[in-house]
């Protein structure tokens, strides 16, 4: 481990549970969340317009397009004195890189060239990521479990189903 991991886990230690829901817990939800739900209209559609190759790359741009802006937006709007949500460049690099991984996950089953089946691992992994989101609303939100399924679900579904109109447009 460099320096920088040592006092980051040092950090993480020392950090009592409301600093580390601010400053980490937070910002990777925000991400997550985003990075799940905003990609899935132009995977889809690009899928059903242009087959799983397109629905791959179109995936990864727009996973890295939203990190940067999601990484962005969160270290701009704050700087984390008044609010003591930790500092702006760590916020925005953990809400980067959830923004990322949430993206992207459901993007690399489109490596597989048989639209159906990409598609139906895409949608297990896409289903996956949403119960995961809301097991973290649940375990670090408080949000029971049957109420944060429905609100990231009717998320998702809302837009993987413009996703599917426009590509079949």
């Amino acid at each position: 481990m460099t320096t920088a991991d040592l006092t980051l886990v040092r950090r993480w230690r020392a950090a009592d549970e409301r600093q580390r829901l601010l400053q980490v817990i937070q910002p990777a939800l925000i991400g997550l969340i985003d990075g799940t739900i905003s990609t899935l209209a132009p995977i889809f559609a690009t899928a059903y317009i242009a087959g799983s190759h397109a629905a791959l790359l179109v995936g990864l741009a727009a996973a890295l397009g939203a990190a940067i802006s999601m990484g962005m937006s969160e270290g701009l709007s704050d700087d984390g004195q008044i609010t003591g949500r930790g500092a702006a460049l760590s916020r925005g690099m953990i809400t980067g890189v959830a923004t990322f991984v949430g993206g992207t996950a459901h993007a690399l089953p489109f490596l597989i060239n048989d639209l159906d089946t990409a598609l139906t691992v895409a949608y297990i992994v896409v289903s996956i990521e949403l119960v995961l989101i809301a097991w973290v609303r649940k375990r670090f939100l408080g949000v029971p479990l049957k109420t944060s399924l429905i609100q990231v679900t009717l998320g998702g579904v809302i837009v993987a189903t413009v996703g599917v109109l426009v590509g079949h447009a």
